[in-house]
């Protein structure tokens, strides 16, 4: 059964009004359609650095560990590439059959276009 975690700092530092959101979609989340990882989007922004942070559910359907180490994530809208950038995060680490919510850090360099950071998605292209 899928359970919802939220990695240390997150759980100290989230708002009630953010934790209430993102529990509210993870009951909402379906079982996969064949897929391992999926990604529920929360919300993207822009930083003042120009980066891109998209904030999803991440959701770990498989029975092993999920790890970020060189995953090459993109960032859709409208199926137009908006970002595209490998991700090696050592203290992004889900369990198996867990959701846990993160944000995405895209550098500038690795912007394609510009968006309307509406009804955008991520892909991960190298999942478990």
């Amino acid at each position: 059964m899928q359970t919802l975690q939220y990695e240390s700092s997150w759980d100290k530092t989230i708002s009630n009004k953010d934790r209430k959101t993102i529990e509210e979609i993870f009951l909402e989340t379906s079982l996969p359609n064949h897929s391992l990882i999926q990604f529920t989007p929360l919300w993207q922004a822009m930083n003042h650095k120009d980066e891109l942070l998209v904030t999803v559910l991440v959701h770990n359907f498989s029975h092993q560990v999920c790890s970020f180490i060189s995953k090459k994530l993109r960032y859709l809208e409208n199926n137009e590439i908006i970002a595209e950038h490998t991700f090696t995060l050592p203290s992004l680490t889900v369990p198996p059959e867990t959701s846990m919510p993160w944000t995405f850090i895209f550098p500038v360099e690795s912007l394609k276009s510009h968006g309307s950071l509406e009804n955008g998605r991520l892909v991960c292209f190298n999942a478990v």
